[in-house]
């Protein structure tokens, strides 16, 4: 007797990961953003003062630039040449295993550097080696993680930041502790979170191959959701960068000390506060199908929040406009991994497409900036934030006009 065909349906269920596993890649994940979070947010500032004294401003500028072209080149490199391994049928864990190792070896060289230039040029390596984690571990999201289930992996994604600015305050907050063995046990949790994704054994989800007839149509949708994401991330990195000093201006009756020690508060609740909302927000948009109308909503909030931010007449109400932008930023971010990943064309190529459009979390660090220091003067940001809120909703209005998926 002839086998009934399985339906669709059937397909889908059987395509399904576990919650295990979903729960060991956002691990990995978040081992692969305390990779680099801690380090270039306030181990790397510490460690710049110490080889540059009063050329500090001028060494962190140039690493920062060098370092964002590192990681943008090395991020499509590594996701091209893991795309040929698993074209070989070696898969991509070999790349991230290897990357991991080089980021141990990166660790050693910025511990050692003893002058601006060796720091330089052991922070470009860091960032080509973290880039070996971070580029392949993503295009094993979209080989292994089916549609359906996307929107819940993205959303798990979220509790990346929130752990590792923990790991960086509890670092910085240990004041016994030098600078190598900071970086030691930063690499050692980066290996403890990885290690048990690399011994999952590989599962790819159904491979529909490349579709000449829709590739036009995904490439056309790919390229509006990397606008949406830039146009998203320009506010973010401005406020990375400025936060504080918004802070200070609307709130100038409070000591900077004061502002300071509270906005580290501000931050954890910020961080936090998304990642159930993201989780859940996810799911839903699983369970309905649907993805876009919850990207826009995403960005809606976060528009209204940079608009709160305008408005803001003191220290709290600036704060809880800034929870309100990041909650839908962060949400947006972690719902938008997924969106894009069911819009590459070419399933040979999802590494390097998945680089290309990782340029969207580079190029607003030149934007961002920019785009502040031309329109915020020392005391008054509203003019900024107005923009700032324009660009998000465009974002959110660009994604709607995305033409493959709901």
């Amino acid at each position: 007797m002839a086998r009934p065909l399985a339906s669709p349906d059937t397909v889908a269920m059987a395509d399904r990961r576990s919650t295990g596993f979903l729960l060991i890649f956002a691990l990995a994940y978040v081992g692969g953003v305390i990779a680099y979070l801690p380090l270039l947010t306030l181990l790397l500032p510490i460690k710049v003062q110490a080889v540059a004294g009063l050329r500090r401003l001028d060494v962190l500028t140039a690493i920062a630039i060098a370092g964002a072209v590192a990681a943008s080149v090395a991020n499509v490199l590594f996701g091209y040449l893991s795309d040929r391994s698993r074209a070989r049928g070696g898969g991509r864990r070999g790349w991230l295993a290897g990357g991991v190792v080089a980021t141990a070896v990166a660790y050693g060289a910025i511990a050692v550097a003893a002058t601006p230039t060796a720091l330089i040029l052991s922070v470009i390596g860091f960032q080509v080696a973290v880039n070996a984690v971070l580029a392949p571990m993503l295009a094993m999201m979209a080989d292994e993680v089916p549609d359906a289930q996307k929107g819940v992996a993205g959303g798990l994604l979220a509790m990346a930041n929130p752990v590792a600015s923990t790991v960086a305050a509890i670092l910085v907050g240990a004041a016994s502790l030098g600078d190598a063995m900071r970086l030691a046990i930063v690499l050692a949790v980066v290996a403890g979170c990885t290690v048990p994704l690399l011994l999952t054994r590989v599962r790819p989800i159904a491979d529909p191959g490349p579709r000449p007839e829709g590739g036009a149509m995904s490439r056309h949708d790919l390229l509006l959701a990397w606008v949406a994401r830039l146009f998203v991330q320009v506010a973010g990195s401005a406020l990375f960068i400025y936060l504080l000093y918004y802070l200070e201006s609307v709130a100038p009756g409070m000591p900077p000390a004061t502002i300071a020690a509270r906005m580290g508060t501000v931050m954890i609740l910020a961080y936090t506060l998304p990642l159930p909302i993201a989780v859940l927000v996810g799911r839903l948009a699983d369970r309905s199908g649907r993805i876009k109308p919850f990207l826009f909503a995403a960005a809606l909030v976060a528009a209204a929040g940079l608009v709160g931010m305008a408005l803001a007449d003191g220290f709290t109400s600036g704060a809880a406009a800034f929870c309100v932008y990041a909650t839908g930023e962060s949400v947006f971010l972690a719902l938008h991994a997924g969106f894009a990943m069911q819009l590459l064309p070419d399933p040979r190529h999802r590494g390097r497409d998945l680089g290309l459009l990782n340029l969207t979390n580079t190029l607003p660090a030149l934007l961002g900036p920019t785009l502040t220091w031309a329109l915020a003067t020392p005391t008054d940001y509203d003019t900024v934030m107005l923009v700032l809120a324009a660009l998000t909703l465009c974002g959110g209005l660009t994604i709607l006009a995305t033409r493959r998926r709901r």
